[in-house]
């Protein structure tokens, strides 16, 4: 486990290279910490444990994992393919987000300006504890991946700061895409309807399309 602390971003690289080929039951005996059996009550165990071992210091606040570098950092399942395996969680849209933000300061800007990404095995049938850890790499949206995922954002927060939840639809968005980020339809969080009144809606995040992280997969190691 390294320390958390002030660090440069070739600093995090020398971390992130000691995780290469690494199991997870390695990572996790490094810091202390146990794996779960199961990844369906723990969706984001993984993620956590590798946040842990590289001494990310953001935790649960709105801003990039190593704020004082301005980078976010993304663990990427992956498939028997060689695929991403799944969407990716960038962050949770909350009420205060919906109010006279921008792109250039919104916190998925914010996030996805610079990312390490972790990919890591997600076939089934091999044990969690057994599954490895591709070699992580720095990324930075091209100008053209930067122009998209911008004119996607402006897209969803229209509709978003308008209260129109009803028309919002995974299938939106060319690289961004919102999605509910609840574990059933019961798990209501605070919002605004089409009025501008206080509501209550499914809460939701920002997810890139795992077509979009095939394709920086790909870029990244071709």
């Amino acid at each position: 486990m390294f320390p958390s602390g002030l660090l440069s971003e070739n600093d995090l690289a020398a971390r992130a290279t000691t995780m290469a080929g690494a199991r997870l039951n390695d990572i996790a005996s490094a810091i202390g910490q146990p794996l779960p059996k199961d990844l369906l009550r723990h969706k984001g165990a993984i993620g956590k444990l590798i946040e842990m071992y590289l001494g990310a210091t953001a935790g649960a606040r709105p801003e990039p994992d190593f704020p004082e570098i301005g980078v976010e950092l993304k663990t990427l399942p992956i498939n028997l393919s060689g695929k991403p395996a799944e969407s990716t969680h960038i962050c949770s849209i909350t009420l205060s987000s919906l109010v006279g933000s921008s792109w250039l300061t919104s916190l998925v800007y914010r996030k996805l300006k610079r990312v390490l990404w972790v990919p890591f095995e997600a076939d089934k049938n091999i044990a969690i504890s057994d599954r490895r850890v591709g070699t992580p790499f720095f990324w930075t949206p091209s100008d053209s991946d930067a122009i998209f995922l911008q004119r996607d954002w402006e897209e969803h927060m229209e509709l978003l700061s308008m209260g129109n939840f009803s028309l919002l639809s995974a299938h939106q968005g060319k690289y961004l895409q919102v999605r509910p980020k609840a574990a059933n339809g019961k798990a209501l969080a605070p919002s605004v309807n089409c009025y501008g009144n206080s509501s209550r809606n499914l809460p939701r995040g920002f997810y890139l399309r795992s077509t979009f992280t095939a394709k920086i997969l790909e870029s990244a190691f071709e």
